[in-house]
């Protein structure tokens, strides 16, 4: 009896052992159960809830902020923003500001993409008016196309002055802090800025320079236009813009070149410039280097609208004394071809401007002609191969300057040869070299 309770006792103890088991091992997994599919069941977080507070998640505020402040353009390209941020692979997701060119500037460029310029026209960082008006002459910020800077100028020598006026790659900055929310800064731009190009970023600041003002009292000839003031505080400040733009898009030596004649020009009011770029002068234009004088048109801002309207046989006084540029085809003919200046064609019309300076590429060095010489061979009915050689000849003698012998007999009152205007004159070996050799 004792004997057979001791085993009903044991047997029971373990049969009671063997339910506490299961019933934790049943309890854990159920609690497994319970907790594990509410954890899988959180998705990971999207890239755009990362994004949440980012600028590109105010996108959709933009067009409405830009369209009440007068931007239609740059309200309509607004959305491109978002889609380029979904694509880049880093997008700056702080605040931003936006350098807001006018709908009527926009308008003018006809082969500029809007969304382009937009990204080009908007820098990370809250940067109001105040803070531009710090920052060195010259500082580079690069913008939300990856690459490419803008470049900060004022008018002002001394930083940090209340009243200066700022300019964004040459433009100014004509209505500062339109709006600011704390995410978002827009200034209104007089113009806007020109595609910037690929290596805006790489080239040293123009603090590094320094320019002091001397006065050449020898180009004082160039000074006697009638109206004609001199303001070498502003102009020597936009000598220094345009030097910089210059290196910034592939116009080094000329740049070097304006630096070395820098105490002539400061003395100018304004000045065109004619300016080969740094591939073609490697490719062979090298004389361009000693006639550079001659591609300088001073006290004369000519946009290439002006030009145009110039009829042919137009001088242009230069920096080389007697030594004028000639219109030698009207680009506002009835024939609209294209407008040439000592037979040379205009490659890219307006590259560089600011207040004082406007700057034009051309394809070649111009070559030094006789204006009575060709208008009278065009009279005589060899005009087109006589001027072609001339200025062939004229290129290859390495700019040195054919008369012909009688040619000025008759004087005007002036002392100056009397020129009849000078007909348009075609000139077509010029134009093969240009075209075939893609200059």
């Amino acid at each position: 009896m004792n004997t057979s309770s001791k085993r009903f006792a044991l047997f029971f103890a373990i049969s009671f052992a063997a339910m506490l088991c299961g019933a934790k091992v049943t309890a854990t997994e159920g609690l497994e159960a319970s907790f594990t599919p509410s954890t899988l069941s959180t998705p990971p977080p999207t890239p755009n809830d990362l994004q949440e507070h980012s600028f590109f998640s105010h996108t959709a505020l933009l067009p409405p902020i830009l369209s009440h402040l007068g931007f239609h353009e740059l309200a309509t390209a607004a959305p491109s923003l978002s889609d380029t941020a979904t694509t880049a692979s880093t997008a700056w997701t702080g605040p931003s500001t936006i350098f807001a060119p006018s709908d009527s500037s926009l308008r003018t460029c006809f082969s500029c993409s809007v969304p382009s310029l937009l990204r080009e026209h908007i820098v990370p960082g809250l940067f109001t008016i105040d803070y531009l008006r710090r920052l060195a002459f010259g500082t580079k910020i690069e913008t939300l196309s990856p690459g490419r800077c803008i470049t900060v100028t004022s008018d002002s020598i001394q930083p940090n002055t209340t009243a200066s006026k700022v300019f964004i790659g040459g433009v100014e900055i004509t209505q500062p802090d339109l709006f600011n929310n704390g995410m978002i800064v827009v200034h209104g731009l007089q113009g806007f800025v020109s595609p910037l190009s690929p290596f805006s970023c790489d080239v040293e600041r123009m603090t590094s320079l320094s320019f002091p003002f001397h006065p050449d009292h020898r180009s004082g000839q160039h000074l006697q236009t009638p109206g004609a003031t001199v303001q070498p505080a502003v102009m020597r400040l936009m000598l220094r813009d345009a030097m910089l733009r210059l290196r910034n898009n592939g116009f080094s030596i000329l740049a070097l070149a304006m630096k070395v004649k820098y105490a002539e020009l400061v003395t100018l009011n304004n000045m065109t410039v004619f300016a080969v770029d740094d591939l073609s002068i490697f490719s062979g234009s090298h004389s361009y280097i000693s006639n550079v004088r001659f591609h300088i048109v001073p006290n004369h801002y000519l946009s290439i609208a002006d030009l145009e309207k110039l009829p042919v046989g137009t001088a242009l006084p230069t920096l080389e004394r007697g030594q004028p540029l000639l219109i030698t085809t009207s680009g506002g003919g009835v024939t609209m071809a294209p407008m040439r200046i000592n037979y040379v064609r205009v490659k890219v019309a307006d590259v560089i401007r600011n207040v004082k300076i406007v700057i034009h590429g051309v394809y070649l060095p111009f070559p030094h002609i006789n204006p009575v010489a060709a208008a009278y061979d065009s009279i005589l009915g060899s005009g087109g191969e006589a001027a072609s050689e001339g200025a062939n000849n004229a290129a290859a003698s390495g700019g040195q300057t054919q008369t012909t012998e009688g040619t000025c007999s008759i004087l005007d009152g002036h002392g100056a040869c009397g020129v009849s205007p000078m007909p348009q004159v075609q000139v077509k070996p010029m134009v093969e070299i240009e075209d075939h050799h893609g200059l």
